[in-house]
């Protein structure tokens, strides 16, 4: 089993070589990727009592939503 994994150890595929030619075509990728997960994922974390207002503000969602209420 370990000849397998040394015979293949410097495989590359398609797709990790068309990333790494447009990452060198391109070095503002990187940066433009980081700025974006900014906005959407690194964020601080909200206190327990945010927390608990946005629990407590939440409206049940009936089962069925496209049905009008009787």
């Amino acid at each position: 089993m370990k000849l397998l994994f040394k015979q293949h150890r410097g495989y590359e595929s398609d797709h990790t070589q068309f990333i790494k030619a447009l990452k060198e075509k391109n070095p503002s990728i990187e940066a433009g990727q980081q700025q974006g997960r900014s906005l959407l994922w690194d964020k601080e974390p909200t206190s327990l009592d945010e927390q608990s207002r946005q629990r407590d503000s939440r409206i049940a969602q009936q089962a069925y939503v496209y049905q009008n209420k009787l």
